[in-house]
């Protein structure tokens, strides 16, 4: 298992992926969507806001509103997808990364990944 802090540190890695595109693309794709990542076996959950593409990768205050584009996956599939993003697909397909987001925000997600 690996460490909440480790998590965030992965989660902070994959968004920073959006400070590649300039800053009209990021308005264009993310604006203001916001994505949790929900880690039950660590039982921490980490919010950002994608649009910024610097935005702090923090941890979810209780009362937070529930975020655009929700995941949820275990830490070791959390550092595997900061590795190597493009396997999303395969991890969502198999189970071991579960998305709950409009098709709207799929596509957007895509993007990220």
């Amino acid at each position: 298992m690996t460490s909440a802090e480790e998590c965030r540190v992965a989660l902070q890695k994959l968004a920073g992926r959006l400070s590649e595109l300039s800053p009209a693309e990021r308005d264009q794709y993310f604006g203001n969507r916001t994505i949790s990542v929900t880690i039950p076996d660590l039982d921490v959950t980490y919010v950002t806001v994608l649009g910024s593409g610097d935005d702090p990768v923090r941890e979810a205050a209780p009362g937070d509103p529930p975020a655009n584009i929700r995941m949820t996956a275990n830490s070791d599939q959390v550092i595997a997808l900061a590795e190597q993003p493009m396997n999303i697909a395969r991890a969502w397909v198999s189970g071991r990364i579960k998305i709950q987001a409009s098709v709207t925000d799929l596509y957007r997600l895509r993007r990220l990944l």
